[in-house]
């Protein structure tokens, strides 16, 4: 059995208050993320993380956005906003960049025993085109998920394991994450338990897998 934590786009110009495409209420996640990222480091749980890295013309970006297909610019490559915030910060990482060929990434990665970060330049992670090869290649079969957007990137990481790999649980720790429509993010996680996804706390995620590890 192989789990990891799931880090979905914890990145300041998501995150703070002054970042380019805020998500409203975010910082008032921030104690749990950091709770998660240092129980998984503390307890030798590889965390999969993922990052907007956008260049100006990614087709994602837009000065009239519809805030559905298309946002305002915002972590772009190089720039404070397209970091990590210092409590998600990952270890020993990997990054994975969409350009890179699969072969390449699967054996760079078989070798690499510390946290991995897909970089993409759309919602989905897993238009990075390693991603699925990465899960199969370490055997991944459980996942907690945190981060945010919970309606955006998180959705389409959710989605994308329903339907890529599902054979993989996946546990979503709802006082970790952030919808952009928070009106709507209840019915978005009971559809999701509806179809098999586990809900937790981080409270709960921590004390479950300290047992889980011994």
């Amino acid at each position: 059995m192989t789990r990891v934590f799931w880090d979905v786009d914890t990145q300041v110009d998501f995150m703070r208050p002054d970042g380019k495409l805020y998500v409203d209420g975010a910082e008032r996640i921030v104690a749990n993320l950091a709770a998660l990222t240092d129980f998984a480091h503390g307890r030798g749980i590889r965390i999969v993380g993922s990052s907007d890295n956008h260049d100006p013309g990614d087709d994602e970006l837009s000065e009239t956005p519809d805030f559905v297909d298309t946002f305002p610019p915002h972590c772009l490559r190089g720039t404070e906003g397209q970091a990590r915030i210092p409590e998600t910060r990952l270890r020993s990482v990997l990054v994975v960049e969409p350009e890179d060929t699969a072969a390449e990434v699967v054996r760079r990665v078989a070798n690499h025993p510390g946290d991995i970060l897909f970089h993409k330049h759309y919602f989905d992670v897993f238009t990075n085109p390693s991603v699925g090869p990465v899960v199969e290649t370490l055997a991944i079969d459980d996942v907690v998920l945190y981060g945010v957007a919970l309606d955006v990137c998180n959705r389409y990481a959710v989605e994308g394991l329903l339907s890529r790999h599902p054979g993989v649980g996946i546990t979503v720790v709802t006082d970790a994450v952030r919808a952009i429509d928070e009106d709507g993010r209840n019915a978005l996680l009971a559809d999701w338990r509806a179809r098999g996804v586990g809900l937790s706390t981080t409270a709960d995620v921590v004390t479950k897998r300290r047992q889980l590890c011994g």
